[in-house]
């Protein structure tokens, strides 16, 4: 497995940033034992690449630092592509960063410049947990020409419920919503709604695959219900799984697993 850290200058977030990419190599008892390794690191067509999205709090190097996805990546022949979004939901937002607009256009043509990813939509996937887990989501409706797949774990699948349910709190939250948002009243039926943006992919004809994950003693269990039923009552077919779990590393390092397993999946 080839770990790379790449600092550059973004012209969209306009600052210098840090992105980790992990390659998949051929491992010693893969060149030991088999004749056709090469057939298996297919670098000139372009390996399949999963962008994985951190929760609130997190940078690029959350997945590195606490979960063993390099290891996973490299079990299954796939690329991982990992960058900061700090508190934002993955937006262009209405006061700061165009996160959305790196994530999806300058993002995506600076690793296929330098790597050996697909450039094909089939090959292409997005997953993350938490804000992440709403952003994999978020992204994967709102390019659904670019990613074949999204999921999430444990995700804030709901923003309009979120933010009703914080805008009044005492608590310290890390999200400011009106730095977000132009405004959060109005998020629900907005093209930053995940249900909305699931009825306007299904009205164009393309919809990428939906799955979910939220363990059952998660904060998030209840809206991740919700939102599943309310999903599937729009006509997604989402893959769904539920275990014993928290909103925590243990819970999120067993499904990438699946997660991956079920992106390959043709």
């Amino acid at each position: 497995m080839a770990s790379l850290t790449c600092r550059y200058f973004s012209f969209t977030l306009k600052s210098n940033t840090e992105i980790r990419v992990t390659i998949p190599t051929p491992e010693g008892n893969e060149q030991i034992t088999n004749s056709r390794v090469t057939d298996h690191y297919r670098y000139e067509e372009g390996l399949p690449v999963v962008y994985l999205l951190h929760g609130a709090y997190g940078d690029n190097a959350s997945w590195t630092r606490f979960s063993n996805i390099e290891r996973y990546a490299q079990e299954n022949c796939i690329c991982t592509v990992m960058a900061s979004a700090g508190n934002t939901f993955y937006q262009n937002m209405a006061h700061g960063e165009r996160y959305f607009d790196f994530f999806t256009e300058e993002l995506p043509g600076y690793v296929r410049s330098l790597f050996p990813v697909s450039k094909k939509r089939e090959d292409t996937f997005v997953a993350g947990f938490s804000m992440g887990g709403y952003g994999a989501w978020y992204l994967g409706l709102k390019r659904p020409d670019l990613y074949a797949k999204a999921a999430s774990m444990s995700g804030a699948l709901d923003i309009a419920g979120l933010y009703e349910s914080q805008k009044n709190s005492t608590e310290e939250y890390p999200f400011r919503w009106d730095n977000l948002f132009e405004n959060p009243e109005k998020l629900s039926g907005s093209d930053r709604d995940l249900f909305e943006l699931y009825r306007q992919c299904r009205e164009k004809g393309t919809v990428p695959e939906l799955y979910q994950a939220c363990g059952t003693e998660d904060f998030l269990y209840g809206m991740n219900v919700k939102a599943r039923d309310r999903m599937r009552s729009l006509g997604a077919d989402i893959t769904y799984e539920e275990g014993p779990g928290c909103h925590d590393w243990n819970f999120w390092d067993e499904h990438i697993q699946h997660i991956l397993k079920w992106m390959l999946k043709k």
